[in-house]
Protein backbone atom coordinates (compact mmCIF):
# COMPACT_ATOMS: atom_id res chain seq x y z
CA UNK A 1 0.00 0.00 0.00
CA UNK A 2 1.14 3.66 -0.82
CA UNK A 3 0.19 6.40 1.75
CA UNK A 4 0.36 9.42 0.59
CA UNK A 5 0.78 12.34 2.97
CA UNK A 6 0.14 16.27 2.33
CA UNK A 7 2.13 18.30 4.94
CA UNK A 8 4.65 18.45 7.28
CA UNK A 9 3.12 19.82 10.56
CA UNK A 10 2.22 17.72 13.67
CA UNK A 11 -1.36 15.89 12.11
CA UNK A 12 0.83 14.97 9.18
CA UNK A 13 3.68 14.01 11.42
CA UNK A 14 2.13 12.29 13.57
CA UNK A 15 -0.27 10.32 11.15
CA UNK A 16 2.91 8.88 9.23
CA UNK A 17 4.44 7.89 12.41
CA UNK A 18 1.29 6.05 13.44
CA UNK A 19 0.66 4.54 10.29
CA UNK A 20 3.72 3.09 10.42
CA UNK A 21 3.83 1.18 13.52
CA UNK A 22 0.66 -0.10 13.14
CA UNK A 23 1.64 -1.44 9.55
CA UNK A 24 5.55 -1.11 9.61
CA UNK A 25 5.68 -2.21 5.75
CA UNK A 26 3.77 0.27 4.26
CA UNK A 27 5.20 3.05 2.35
CA UNK A 28 4.93 6.60 3.28
CA UNK A 29 5.51 9.78 1.45
CA UNK A 30 4.64 13.07 3.19
CA UNK A 31 4.53 15.99 0.51
CA UNK A 32 6.39 18.90 2.68
CA UNK A 33 6.10 22.48 0.73
CA UNK A 34 8.74 23.84 2.94
CA UNK A 35 11.80 22.30 4.15
CA UNK A 36 10.86 22.57 7.77
CA UNK A 37 8.84 18.98 8.70
CA UNK A 38 7.73 18.40 12.34
CA UNK A 39 8.82 22.20 13.38
CA UNK A 40 6.88 23.55 16.27
CA UNK A 41 4.84 26.93 15.40
CA UNK A 42 4.19 27.26 18.78
CA UNK A 43 7.77 27.46 19.73
CA UNK A 44 8.01 30.92 17.51
CA UNK A 45 7.87 33.43 20.05
CA UNK A 46 10.45 31.55 22.36
CA UNK A 47 12.79 31.35 19.92
CA UNK A 48 11.97 35.18 18.91
CA UNK A 49 12.60 35.95 22.58
CA UNK A 50 15.77 34.09 23.24
CA UNK A 51 14.26 31.39 25.29
CA UNK A 52 14.93 29.13 23.19
CA UNK A 53 18.59 29.90 21.45
CA UNK A 54 18.69 27.34 18.24
CA UNK A 55 16.84 27.74 15.58
CA UNK A 56 16.93 23.46 15.37
CA UNK A 57 15.83 22.99 18.80
CA UNK A 58 12.13 23.75 17.97
CA UNK A 59 11.97 20.51 15.71
CA UNK A 60 10.41 17.47 17.28
CA UNK A 61 12.33 15.55 15.49
CA UNK A 62 15.06 15.67 12.98
CA UNK A 63 15.00 14.99 9.49
CA UNK A 64 17.43 12.20 10.25
CA UNK A 65 15.12 10.63 13.05
CA UNK A 66 11.78 10.77 10.30
CA UNK A 67 13.71 8.99 7.80
CA UNK A 68 14.90 6.53 10.66
CA UNK A 69 11.05 5.99 11.12
CA UNK A 70 10.63 5.14 7.64
CA UNK A 71 8.90 8.42 6.33
CA UNK A 72 9.82 9.53 2.66
CA UNK A 73 10.16 13.25 2.45
CA UNK A 74 9.62 14.90 -0.15
CA UNK A 75 10.62 18.56 1.20
CA UNK A 76 10.06 21.96 -0.82
CA UNK A 77 7.48 20.33 -2.62
CA UNK A 78 4.04 22.05 -2.44
CA UNK A 79 0.56 20.00 -3.94
CA UNK A 80 -1.73 21.58 -6.25
CA UNK A 81 -3.92 19.12 -7.02
CA UNK A 82 -6.04 15.63 -5.95
CA UNK A 83 -7.62 13.59 -8.22
CA UNK A 84 -9.87 11.58 -6.44
CA UNK A 85 -10.55 9.55 -9.22
CA UNK A 86 -7.47 8.58 -10.48
CA UNK A 87 -5.97 8.29 -6.99
CA UNK A 88 -3.18 11.21 -7.48
CA UNK A 89 -1.86 14.46 -6.68
CA UNK A 90 -0.28 16.63 -8.50
CA UNK A 91 2.47 19.06 -7.22
CA UNK A 92 5.59 21.07 -8.16
CA UNK A 93 9.12 21.62 -6.48
CA UNK A 94 10.64 24.88 -5.87
CA UNK A 95 12.18 25.12 -9.12
CA UNK A 96 8.58 24.91 -10.29
CA UNK A 97 9.41 21.13 -11.78
CA UNK A 98 5.38 19.30 -11.80
CA UNK A 99 5.43 16.02 -10.55
CA UNK A 100 2.75 13.59 -10.09
CA UNK A 101 2.19 11.00 -7.32
CA UNK A 102 0.00 7.82 -7.02
CA UNK A 103 -1.47 6.90 -3.13
CA UNK A 104 -3.63 3.78 -2.63
CA UNK A 105 -4.96 6.11 0.61
CA UNK A 106 -3.96 9.93 1.04
CA UNK A 107 -4.17 11.41 4.41
CA UNK A 108 -4.56 15.65 4.33
CA UNK A 109 -3.17 17.66 6.65
CA UNK A 110 -2.57 20.98 5.34
CA UNK A 111 -3.03 22.75 8.11
CA UNK A 112 -4.34 26.89 8.40
CA UNK A 113 -3.03 30.13 6.85
CA UNK A 114 -3.32 33.39 8.75
CA UNK A 115 -5.52 36.17 8.07
CA UNK A 116 -5.67 39.64 8.14
CA UNK A 117 -8.69 40.56 8.64
CA UNK A 118 -9.46 42.67 6.01
CA UNK A 119 -6.41 44.88 6.53
CA UNK A 120 -5.49 47.14 3.79
CA UNK A 121 -1.57 47.38 3.62
CA UNK A 122 0.09 50.74 0.87
CA UNK A 123 2.81 52.12 0.23
CA UNK A 124 3.20 55.67 -0.34
CA UNK A 125 5.04 55.57 -3.57
CA UNK A 126 4.11 56.53 -7.23
CA UNK A 127 4.72 52.95 -8.48
CA UNK A 128 1.75 52.22 -10.93
CA UNK A 129 -0.48 49.33 -10.75
CA UNK A 130 -3.84 48.22 -9.41
CA UNK A 131 -4.76 47.14 -5.83
CA UNK A 132 -4.61 43.32 -5.46
CA UNK A 133 -5.27 40.63 -2.77
CA UNK A 134 -3.27 37.88 -1.61
CA UNK A 135 -4.94 34.06 -0.32
CA UNK A 136 -6.00 35.47 2.94
CA UNK A 137 -8.11 38.52 1.43
CA UNK A 138 -5.47 41.47 2.27
CA UNK A 139 -5.30 44.02 0.01
CA UNK A 140 -2.28 45.65 -1.21
CA UNK A 141 -2.29 48.86 -3.52
CA UNK A 142 1.20 49.46 -4.64
CA UNK A 143 2.33 47.50 -2.54
CA UNK A 144 6.27 46.62 -2.47
CA UNK A 145 5.39 45.35 0.75
CA UNK A 146 3.47 42.18 1.70
CA UNK A 147 3.13 40.39 5.06
CA UNK A 148 6.61 38.67 5.04
CA UNK A 149 8.38 41.86 4.50
CA UNK A 150 9.68 45.13 5.06
CA UNK A 151 8.43 45.34 8.79
CA UNK A 152 5.19 43.94 8.26
CA UNK A 153 4.95 39.67 8.99
CA UNK A 154 2.45 36.85 9.71
CA UNK A 155 4.05 34.14 12.77
CA UNK A 156 2.84 31.39 10.81
CA UNK A 157 5.78 28.98 9.89
CA UNK A 158 9.69 29.05 9.90
CA UNK A 159 10.10 31.24 7.32
CA UNK A 160 8.19 33.99 8.86
CA UNK A 161 10.61 33.80 11.69
CA UNK A 162 13.28 33.79 9.93
CA UNK A 163 12.32 36.32 8.25
CA UNK A 164 11.63 38.56 11.60
CA UNK A 165 14.67 37.61 12.86
CA UNK A 166 16.81 38.87 9.66
CA UNK A 167 14.42 42.33 9.94
CA UNK A 168 15.21 42.90 13.74
CA UNK A 169 19.22 42.10 13.24
CA UNK A 170 19.55 44.13 9.91
CA UNK A 171 17.21 47.19 10.99
CA UNK A 172 17.60 47.49 14.73
CA UNK A 173 13.57 48.72 15.05
CA UNK A 174 12.89 50.39 18.68
CA UNK A 175 9.09 49.84 18.37
CA UNK A 176 6.62 47.27 17.44
CA UNK A 177 3.30 47.02 17.12
CA UNK A 178 0.70 43.52 17.56
CA UNK A 179 -2.20 43.34 15.54
CA UNK A 180 -4.50 40.62 17.89
CA UNK A 181 -4.65 39.95 21.41
CA UNK A 182 -4.65 35.69 21.19
CA UNK A 183 -2.46 33.85 22.03
CA UNK A 184 -0.06 34.17 19.34
CA UNK A 185 0.23 38.05 19.92
CA UNK A 186 0.37 37.66 23.55
CA UNK A 187 3.53 35.46 23.15
CA UNK A 188 4.66 37.96 19.84
CA UNK A 189 4.28 40.83 22.94
CA UNK A 190 6.28 38.97 25.64
CA UNK A 191 9.28 38.07 22.86
CA UNK A 192 9.56 41.31 22.11
CA UNK A 193 9.62 43.32 24.95
CA UNK A 194 12.13 40.73 26.01
CA UNK A 195 14.19 42.29 23.22
CA UNK A 196 14.17 45.52 24.23
CA UNK A 197 11.57 46.96 22.15
CA UNK A 198 8.69 49.12 22.99
CA UNK A 199 5.34 47.34 22.03
CA UNK A 200 2.17 48.49 21.51
CA UNK A 201 -0.71 45.70 21.22
CA UNK A 202 -3.70 46.49 19.03
CA UNK A 203 -6.78 44.16 19.72
CA UNK A 204 -10.21 44.76 18.29
CA UNK A 205 -11.84 42.88 21.10
CA UNK A 206 -13.37 44.00 24.11
CA UNK A 207 -10.61 42.71 26.32
CA UNK A 208 -7.61 40.81 25.22
CA UNK A 209 -7.78 36.83 25.48
CA UNK A 210 -11.18 36.98 24.23
CA UNK A 211 -11.36 32.63 25.03
CA UNK A 212 -11.95 33.87 28.23
CA UNK A 213 -14.64 36.02 30.31
CA UNK A 214 -13.58 40.09 30.02
CA UNK A 215 -12.87 40.35 33.57
CA UNK A 216 -10.42 37.27 33.69
CA UNK A 217 -9.05 38.91 30.36
CA UNK A 218 -8.35 42.08 32.30
CA UNK A 219 -5.63 40.31 34.52
CA UNK A 220 -4.20 39.75 31.58
CA UNK A 221 -4.26 42.91 30.40
CA UNK A 222 -2.92 44.07 33.86
CA UNK A 223 0.02 42.07 33.38
CA UNK A 224 0.71 43.32 30.04
CA UNK A 225 0.57 46.91 31.13
CA UNK A 226 2.75 45.93 34.55
CA UNK A 227 5.29 44.81 31.64
CA UNK A 228 5.14 48.29 29.25
CA UNK A 229 3.28 46.69 27.05
CA UNK A 230 0.64 49.63 25.67
CA UNK A 231 -2.65 47.84 25.00
CA UNK A 232 -5.56 49.15 23.02
CA UNK A 233 -8.85 47.72 22.75
CA UNK A 234 -11.88 47.72 20.84
CA UNK A 235 -9.00 48.71 17.82
CA UNK A 236 -9.74 47.99 14.75
CA UNK A 237 -7.00 48.22 12.09
CA UNK A 238 -8.12 49.47 8.70
CA UNK A 239 -4.97 50.29 6.81
CA UNK A 240 -0.95 49.90 7.57
CA UNK A 241 0.95 52.54 5.58
CA UNK A 242 4.55 53.25 4.92
CA UNK A 243 5.17 56.93 6.00
CA UNK A 244 7.93 58.82 4.24
CA UNK A 245 10.07 58.31 7.31
CA UNK A 246 12.57 55.54 6.82
CA UNK A 247 11.14 52.31 7.93
CA UNK A 248 7.92 53.35 9.51
CA UNK A 249 4.89 52.46 9.05
CA UNK A 250 1.25 53.92 10.03
CA UNK A 251 -1.48 52.54 11.59
CA UNK A 252 -4.84 53.68 11.02
CA UNK A 253 -7.95 52.38 11.85
CA UNK A 254 -10.94 53.12 14.48
CA UNK A 255 -10.31 53.55 18.48
CA UNK A 256 -11.86 56.79 20.67
CA UNK A 257 -8.38 57.03 22.18
CA UNK A 258 -5.86 56.52 19.53
CA UNK A 259 -6.94 55.96 15.49
CA UNK A 260 -3.42 56.74 14.17
CA UNK A 261 -0.19 54.68 15.49
CA UNK A 262 3.41 55.21 14.13
CA UNK A 263 5.81 51.84 14.56
CA UNK A 264 9.08 50.36 13.36
CA UNK A 265 7.76 46.16 13.15
CA UNK A 266 4.40 44.89 12.78
CA UNK A 267 3.37 41.52 13.85
CA UNK A 268 -0.15 40.59 12.49
CA UNK A 269 -1.70 38.18 14.56
CA UNK A 270 -5.14 38.05 13.51
CA UNK A 271 -6.34 34.65 13.28
CA UNK A 272 -6.15 32.04 11.01
CA UNK A 273 -8.52 30.13 8.49
CA UNK A 274 -7.98 26.12 7.16
CA UNK A 275 -6.20 25.57 4.26
CA UNK A 276 -8.98 23.54 2.26
CA UNK A 277 -8.75 24.49 -1.49
CA UNK A 278 -6.97 21.41 -2.50
CA UNK A 279 -10.11 18.79 -1.37
CA UNK A 280 -12.92 21.73 -1.56
CA UNK A 281 -11.87 21.85 -5.41
CA UNK A 282 -12.01 18.03 -5.62
CA UNK A 283 -15.83 17.64 -4.02
CA UNK A 284 -14.72 17.67 -0.37
CA UNK A 285 -17.35 18.95 1.97
CA UNK A 286 -16.75 21.70 4.20
CA UNK A 287 -18.46 22.79 7.55
CA UNK A 288 -17.72 24.70 10.55
CA UNK A 289 -15.38 27.60 10.31
CA UNK A 290 -15.11 26.66 6.69
CA UNK A 291 -12.94 23.50 7.33
CA UNK A 292 -13.21 20.16 6.11
CA UNK A 293 -16.21 17.94 6.93
CA UNK A 294 -14.55 14.28 8.50
CA UNK A 295 -16.11 11.78 11.03
CA UNK A 296 -14.93 10.38 13.69
CA UNK A 297 -12.13 8.25 11.90
CA UNK A 298 -11.42 11.30 10.41
CA UNK A 299 -12.73 10.02 6.75
CA UNK A 300 -13.49 12.98 4.04
CA UNK A 301 -16.72 12.48 1.82
CA UNK A 302 -13.84 11.19 -0.79
CA UNK A 303 -12.83 7.79 -1.11
CA UNK A 304 -9.91 6.85 0.39
CA UNK A 305 -8.91 10.22 1.82
CA UNK A 306 -8.62 11.46 5.39
CA UNK A 307 -8.11 14.72 6.50
CA UNK A 308 -6.66 15.91 9.92
CA UNK A 309 -5.62 18.72 11.84
CA UNK A 310 -6.34 22.58 11.77
CA UNK A 311 -7.80 21.59 8.13
CA UNK A 312 -10.51 19.53 9.49
CA UNK A 313 -13.74 20.57 12.10
CA UNK A 314 -13.38 18.43 14.99
CA UNK A 315 -15.92 16.94 17.74
CA UNK A 316 -16.18 19.08 20.73
CA UNK A 317 -17.46 16.63 23.13
CA UNK A 318 -19.92 19.05 24.92
CA UNK A 319 -21.63 20.65 21.62
CA UNK A 320 -21.10 18.62 18.94
CA UNK A 321 -19.17 19.40 15.61
CA UNK A 322 -16.83 22.72 15.00
CA UNK A 323 -13.43 24.07 14.66
CA UNK A 324 -11.07 24.16 16.86
CA UNK A 325 -7.57 24.37 15.84
CA UNK A 326 -4.81 23.25 18.67
CA UNK A 327 -1.91 21.48 18.42
CA UNK A 328 -2.83 18.85 20.53
CA UNK A 329 -6.62 18.42 18.57
CA UNK A 330 -3.80 18.32 15.28
CA UNK A 331 -1.90 15.42 16.94
CA UNK A 332 -4.49 13.27 18.27
CA UNK A 333 -6.43 13.62 15.03
CA UNK A 334 -3.32 12.77 12.75
CA UNK A 335 -3.10 10.12 15.17
CA UNK A 336 -6.28 8.47 14.28
CA UNK A 337 -6.05 9.21 10.95
CA UNK A 338 -2.62 7.36 10.40
CA UNK A 339 -3.78 4.04 11.69
CA UNK A 340 -7.21 4.23 9.89
CA UNK A 341 -5.45 5.04 6.82
CA UNK A 342 -3.64 1.37 7.28
CA UNK A 343 -6.79 -0.91 7.63
CA UNK A 344 -7.22 0.32 11.61
CA UNK A 345 -10.32 1.08 13.56
CA UNK A 346 -9.42 4.23 16.09
CA UNK A 347 -12.05 7.01 16.98
CA UNK A 348 -11.04 10.37 17.51
CA UNK A 349 -12.79 10.91 21.23
CA UNK A 350 -13.21 14.84 20.48
CA UNK A 351 -12.02 18.02 22.40
CA UNK A 352 -12.74 20.11 25.25
CA UNK A 353 -11.13 23.09 23.78
CA UNK A 354 -7.87 23.18 26.70
CA UNK A 355 -5.41 25.62 25.93
CA UNK A 356 -3.03 27.66 28.52
CA UNK A 357 -0.79 30.52 27.70
CA UNK A 358 2.18 32.41 29.95
CA UNK A 359 2.13 35.78 30.14
CA UNK A 360 5.28 37.17 31.31
CA UNK A 361 4.41 36.17 34.88
CA UNK A 362 0.88 35.28 34.60
CA UNK A 363 -0.29 31.83 33.45
CA UNK A 364 -4.10 32.22 31.69
CA UNK A 365 -6.13 28.52 30.92
CA UNK A 366 -9.33 27.47 30.11
CA UNK A 367 -11.48 23.75 29.12
CA UNK A 368 -14.92 23.24 28.02
CA UNK A 369 -16.95 26.06 27.77
CA UNK A 370 -17.32 29.40 29.19
CA UNK A 371 -20.87 31.08 30.73
CA UNK A 372 -21.65 32.32 27.38
CA UNK A 373 -20.75 29.67 25.31
CA UNK A 374 -22.61 27.24 27.41
CA UNK A 375 -25.94 29.31 27.31
CA UNK A 376 -25.50 29.69 23.22
CA UNK A 377 -24.98 26.24 23.51
CA UNK A 378 -28.34 25.60 25.43
CA UNK A 379 -27.42 24.70 28.25
CA UNK A 380 -28.84 26.09 31.71
CA UNK A 381 -25.50 27.76 33.17
CA UNK A 382 -24.39 29.14 35.92
CA UNK A 383 -20.78 30.88 36.41
CA UNK A 384 -19.20 31.39 40.36
CA UNK A 385 -15.43 32.40 40.15
CA UNK A 386 -12.84 32.22 43.09
CA UNK A 387 -9.46 33.68 44.12
CA UNK A 388 -7.73 31.56 46.55
CA UNK A 389 -3.72 31.22 47.20
CA UNK A 390 -1.73 28.41 45.12
CA UNK A 391 -1.04 26.83 48.22
CA UNK A 392 -1.05 27.47 52.46
CA UNK A 393 -0.53 30.70 53.48
CA UNK A 394 1.81 30.41 55.76
CA UNK A 395 4.56 29.03 53.57
CA UNK A 396 6.17 31.78 52.02
CA UNK A 397 5.55 32.52 48.66
CA UNK A 398 1.56 31.79 48.71
CA UNK A 399 0.10 33.99 45.41
CA UNK A 400 -3.79 34.29 44.36
CA UNK A 401 -5.04 31.87 41.91
CA UNK A 402 -8.61 33.23 40.29
CA UNK A 403 -10.33 30.18 39.20
CA UNK A 404 -14.21 30.55 37.63
CA UNK A 405 -15.83 27.42 36.94
CA UNK A 406 -19.25 27.34 34.63
CA UNK A 407 -21.65 24.17 35.39
CA UNK A 408 -24.98 23.49 34.16
CA UNK A 409 -27.56 24.87 36.76
CA UNK A 410 -30.01 21.80 36.59
CA UNK A 411 -27.40 18.65 37.63
CA UNK A 412 -24.52 20.40 38.72
CA UNK A 413 -22.05 19.11 35.84
CA UNK A 414 -18.99 20.54 35.04
CA UNK A 415 -19.62 21.96 31.98
CA UNK A 416 -16.16 24.63 31.70
CA UNK A 417 -13.11 26.17 33.87
CA UNK A 418 -11.13 29.44 33.45
CA UNK A 419 -7.86 30.11 35.57
CA UNK A 420 -5.22 32.99 35.93
CA UNK A 421 -2.67 32.82 38.28
CA UNK A 422 1.35 33.09 38.50
CA UNK A 423 3.82 31.05 36.86
CA UNK A 424 4.44 28.62 39.18
CA UNK A 425 1.48 27.79 40.97
CA UNK A 426 0.54 24.70 39.21
CA UNK A 427 -2.42 26.63 36.73
CA UNK A 428 -1.99 24.37 34.09
CA UNK A 429 -1.69 21.18 36.09
CA UNK A 430 -5.25 22.73 37.69
CA UNK A 431 -6.87 23.51 34.33
CA UNK A 432 -5.83 19.72 33.70
CA UNK A 433 -7.75 18.23 36.27
CA UNK A 434 -10.72 20.18 35.58
CA UNK A 435 -10.60 18.85 32.00
CA UNK A 436 -10.56 15.13 33.07
CA UNK A 437 -13.57 16.09 35.03
CA UNK A 438 -15.32 17.64 32.24
CA UNK A 439 -14.22 14.46 29.88
CA UNK A 440 -15.46 12.19 32.32
CA UNK A 441 -18.68 14.05 33.12
CA UNK A 442 -18.34 14.41 36.45
CA UNK A 443 -20.55 17.08 39.06
CA UNK A 444 -19.36 19.65 40.25
CA UNK A 445 -19.92 17.96 43.81
CA UNK A 446 -17.85 15.50 42.76
CA UNK A 447 -14.90 17.45 42.31
CA UNK A 448 -14.59 17.30 46.06
CA UNK A 449 -14.24 13.34 46.59
CA UNK A 450 -11.26 13.50 44.14
CA UNK A 451 -8.07 12.44 45.94
CA UNK A 452 -5.65 15.33 45.10
CA UNK A 453 -2.17 15.35 46.22
CA UNK A 454 -1.60 18.27 49.02
CA UNK A 455 1.83 19.28 50.86
CA UNK A 456 1.69 22.95 52.20
CA UNK A 457 4.52 24.73 49.90
CA UNK A 458 2.45 23.28 46.81
CA UNK A 459 -1.42 22.99 47.82
CA UNK A 460 -3.80 22.72 50.48
CA UNK A 461 -6.12 20.01 51.52
CA UNK A 462 -8.59 21.48 49.86
CA UNK A 463 -6.82 22.31 46.89
CA UNK A 464 -7.86 25.19 44.80
CA UNK A 465 -9.77 23.05 42.19
CA UNK A 466 -12.08 21.62 45.26
CA UNK A 467 -11.95 25.32 46.71
CA UNK A 468 -13.62 26.96 43.43
CA UNK A 469 -16.32 24.11 43.48
CA UNK A 470 -17.22 24.60 46.93
CA UNK A 471 -17.82 28.22 45.99
CA UNK A 472 -20.16 27.05 43.50
CA UNK A 473 -22.12 24.67 45.53
CA UNK A 474 -22.83 27.86 48.16
CA UNK A 475 -23.76 29.78 45.68
CA UNK A 476 -26.45 27.27 44.78
CA UNK A 477 -27.63 26.72 48.00
CA UNK A 478 -27.83 30.53 48.20
CA UNK A 479 -30.49 30.58 45.57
Amino acid sequence: MQLLIIGGSDAAIMAGLRAREVSPNIDVTLLVADRYPNYSVCGIPFHVGGLVQKTRDLAHRSIEDLQAAGLRLRLGTRATAINPIEHTVAARTQDDTALTFHYDRLIVATGASPTDGGIKVTTRTNAAGLAGHDANGAQYEHCDSKPGSAGVYRVHDMADMLAIEDDLAAREPTTATVIGGGYIGLEMAEALRLRGLDVTMLHRGTEVLSTLDIDMGSLIHAELTAHGVHVHTGFEVHRITRTNEPDRWLISGANAADANITTGLIIIAAGIRPNTSLLRQSGARTGAGGAIVVDDHMRTNLPDIFAAGDVATTRHRLIGTTWLPLGTTAHKQGRVAGENAVGGDDVYAGTLGTQVVKVFSLVAARTGLCDDEARRAGFRARSVGVTVDDHKAYVPGARPLTIRLTGESTTGRLLGAQLVGSYGSEVAKRCDILATAIFAGLTIDQLLSLDLSYTPPIAAPWDAVQMAAQRWLRADLRR
